[in-house]
């Protein structure tokens, strides 16, 4: 090879190689950035905890602020309607402060459940409700919100949220608020 040849060669590869060099670079940082969107846009999010210990969630009090339902045929999530703020009678979930107990409302009723725990996480057992009469859609509600207190499969708490994940792929998302009983 003469010296032309020879340069062209070598200018030639490392055009090719900063080439693939650019093409890795861009590929990988794309996978990077749908990773890290991906992760972000996950529910729950990625740094939450899975089945927390019930002594995380002692002598707090959670209300309900969004029930999604299971994505119809097109995929798409559908939220329920729920009654919000203290005037609406909001469905909430009250720990105990002995982590033996949890009790609160239904939108209608008063329930409570005993906590029983294990390696894989907490139950409610022993769930009783109280019987007034409700307009036919809080008893709907209340119906509903029961069985999945009964039959959930998984609780996922990312700070002042806590995700209750069903069995049936019901989302029921609840926001922590201040625990005014001692």
């Amino acid at each position: 090879m003469n010296i032309s040849t020879k340069t062209v060669a070598q200018t030639f590869s490392k055009g090719l190689s900063r080439g693939f060099s650019n093409s890795l670079f861009v590929v990988f940082s794309s996978l990077g950035i749908v990773l890290l969107s991906g992760c972000a846009n996950v529910i729950p999010p990625c740094g939450a905890k899975t089945s927390p210990p019930s002594s995380e969630l002692r002598n707090t009090k959670w209300e309900l602020t969004r029930w999604n339902l299971p994505p119809n045929s097109n995929g798409e999530i559908r939220t329920r309607q729920i009654p919000q703020g203290e005037a609406s009678n909001p469905i909430q979930i009250h720990f105990d402060a002995n982590g033996q107990r949890v009790s609160g409302s239904t939108g209608c009723n008063k329930f409570t459940a005993q906590l029983d725990e294990d390696t894989r996480g907490f139950t409610f057992s022993k769930i009783t409700s109280t019987k007034m009469a409700c307009m036919p859609q809080r008893n709907e509600l209340e119906n509903d919100f029961l069985y999945e207190l009964n039959d959930y499969r998984s609780i996922v708490r990312n700070g002042d949220q806590l995700l209750m994940i069903g069995a049936d792929r019901q989302v029921l998302s609840f926001t922590q608020r201040p625990n005014t009983s001692k």
